[in-house]
């Protein structure tokens, strides 16, 4: 289950999304998910789905990754799904006492499933496209607006995109730490929940000591070559704008409108 987890990994390509500016990247995604939540029938819903297909065969990701994605979201899938199916009221179509699927129930258990997929496929595609320099970049150059009014922009930015880094980083910990109290007996899978929760604490206590560390490692290497945060800080490649970028921010442009037009079909 851990081995799905696919956010903060990149994969090195030289597909269209690749090259393109992160700070394009990280609009785009942003407004591909509010476009996502602004659609509220199939047919926007499907419009969506065609686009997020199109995006991923662009990318020339190997689709495994992006299962692999969908494979650890599975339990919030199906969770929203079934409370989507009984609770969503309307007109019967199977009932068993006090549970009750209903058309509209069904309707909207389809829809918010498939939503949750195409928000986790296409935002995956951020990191898996740009490396955490380059995140980092754009990010901080999308928040210097903000500094007039006290927003650490590079600060905020460099923690966002640490922790994105680090997640397959304390994903392969967690693997070597289970495998290791397996290996002395300690048991994950069986018992009621209470005993699964128990269970965990033997994980959970060299996990955290593991990331406190780490963190201290960093800070030291950091301090180390006299990090001092954005103050006078240069690059060795300058973040510009390009042809493609203005394609995708056309296109950006067009979900968005697109996205508003199906709301009133």
């Amino acid at each position: 289950m851990l081995k799905d987890i696919t956010i903060g990994q990149y994969l090195p390509g030289h597909s269209f999304l690749h090259k393109l500016d992160p700070r394009t990247k990280i609009l785009a995604v942003m407004i591909y998910m509010i476009s996502l939540f602004i659609v509220n029938n199939f047919c926007g819903l499907g419009a969506m789905l065609v686009l997020s297909i199109a995006v991923v065969l662009v990318s020339k990701i190997p689709l495994k990754f992006f299962f692999r994605g969908i494979k650890a979201i599975v339990f919030i899938v199906l969770l929203t799904v079934a409370l989507q199916m009984f609770m969503t009221p309307g007109e019967p179509l199977w009932q068993w006492g006090f549970l009750t699927i209903t058309r509209e129930g069904v309707r909207q258990a389809i829809f918010m499933g498939t939503r949750l997929v195409l928000l986790v496929s296409v935002t995956s595609i951020l990191t898996l496209t740009t490396t955490p320099i380059s995140l980092t970049d754009g990010i901080e150059n999308l928040l210097k607006p903000f500094q007039r009014f006290g927003m650490p922009a590079h600060e905020l930015a460099m923690m966002m995109t640490i922790a994105l880094r680090f997640i397959p980083t304390l994903v392969e910990e967690t693997e070597k730490i289970m495998k290791a109290q397996s290996a002395r007996g300690a048991d994950f899978e069986s018992g009621n929940l209470i005993d699964r929760a128990k269970a965990m604490i033997p994980l959970l206590v060299p996990l955290f000591l593991n990331a406190f560390k780490r963190a201290d490692e960093l800070a030291i290497a950091m301090e180390a070559r006299c990090y001092h945060g954005g103050e006078n800080r240069t690059r060795l490649r300058a973040l510009q704008y390009g042809s493609r970028d203005a394609i995708t921010g056309v296109l950006c442009v067009c979900m968005v409108a697109g996205a508003v037009l199906t709301r009133f079909i």
